[in-house]
């Protein structure tokens, strides 16, 4: 492999720890250049990672950078197109948080601008990437539970107003427990059984007000306004159906995370917000565990980046491309859609199944 793809941060919040954790593993990425709005805590990671990190001013300045190939784009969601269209206008790849955009034009003008520049472009979740979804993928692949006819996937909590000490955006437009943790879930469930191409769904908000948990405002209460518990089924391109719930208003539950239904067994999917997990069948006696067969071993935030650089050396697609987060963002704006008009409609975007990841 040639020399490792040179990488600048673009946001070095809380989030960019994790990214950092794994970066210093990676031998096919090197980062070179952090910015953040707070230059603190931009130069708090430069002394992190060692003195070869130059610590620059702003978005333009570390896209002009010789010594940048790609951007990698820890932003908030609303600036997450204008950051990558920047990167792309300055010649560089791009791989970004979740989700790739904030609308479907921004995410489309991403496509466009990576399209006409012959770029790169990233987006979490590389998540999916890991052991727990891709073994589950390779069960899947392999027929171990014949032709899939359905699943069912749950994300169910109380709400982050119990743990975060600013949790207003979370309950605003743009917010929401579909728009937050949807990204893992579908992108999961597009590894498994393919882009979807209809939805249906329904919606509530049994509050119109939350009171924070915990950190200095904890007692204070804020407006929600948008829904805040999302259900809905989706019918994939080769017929199958996922039933969805999403919900910042369940107490507890004991629901699975994913699971994967088919003629001949059904199959216990780990949580795709994390990297690996236990994957077992069920072929009508008890539930067995299968060893890990594919994914990325030990698996961190940043292997999606990893990907992507490999990828643009064996000249071979990404797999945490840009595409799979459009479809997904699509199909999560369309089921917001189909909520609020109360009838099914169809998702216009598509996207190839990535590759799996072979045992690594």
């Amino acid at each position: 492999m040639g020399q490792p793809l040179n990488i600048g941060i673009v946001g070095a919040g809380k989030i960019s720890g994790a990214y950092l954790s794994t970066l210093e593993k990676l031998t096919s990425v090197r980062l070179t250049a952090v910015t953040d709005l707070d230059r603190g805590r931009a130069q708090a990671v430069a002394e992190q990672v060692g003195p070869q990190v130059g610590v620059v001013d702003s978005v333009a300045d570390l896209v002009a950078r010789d010594d940048v190939d790609a951007v990698l784009n820890l932003t908030i969601p609303a600036a997450h197109a204008e950051v990558a269209l920047a990167a792309l206008a300055a010649g560089k790849h791009v791989y970004g948080e979740k989700p790739l955009a904030a609308n479907r034009k921004e995410a489309g003008a991403v496509l466009e601008a990576a399209a006409t520049a012959g770029l790169r472009v990233g987006s979490a979740p590389d998540t999916v990437l890991g052991t727990g979804t891709q073994t589950a993928r390779k069960a899947v692949d392999d027929g171990l539970i014949g032709r899939p006819v359905a699943a069912t996937a749950f994300m169910t909590t109380a709400g982050h107003e119990k743990w975060h000490p600013d949790p207003d955006f979370y309950y605003q437009p743009g917010g929401g427990p579909l728009l937050d943790m949807g990204p893992y879930y579908l992108s999961a469930l597009v590894h498994l059984l393919g882009p979807v191409v209809k939805v249906t769904g329904a919606s509530s908000r049994p509050r119109t007000e939350r009171v924070i948990g915990s950190g200095p405002r904890a007692g204070h209460t804020f407006p929600v306004e948008i829904d805040t518990h999302v259900t809905g089924v989706l019918e994939h391109a080769d017929g199958a159906l996922s039933t969805l719930v999403m919900s910042f208003d369940i107490k507890a539950a004991r629901l699975p995370r994913i699971e994967v239904h088919g003629t001949e067994a059904s199959l216990s999917v780990p949580d795709p917000n994390g990297f690996d997990g236990i994957v077992e069948i069920h072929r009508g006696d008890d539930w067995q565990l299968l060893p890990v067969s594919a994914g990325y071993r030990d698996g961190g935030r940043g292997v999606g980046l990893a990907d992507l650089a490999d990828a643009l050396a064996a000249d071979r697609p990404h797999r945490a491309s840009a595409e799979l987060a459009a479809h997904v963002l699509d199909v999560m704006l369309t089921l917001m859609d189909a909520a609020e008009q109360d009838r099914a409609l169809p998702v216009t975007s598509t996207c190839e199944r990535p590759a799996p990841v072979d045992g690594h």
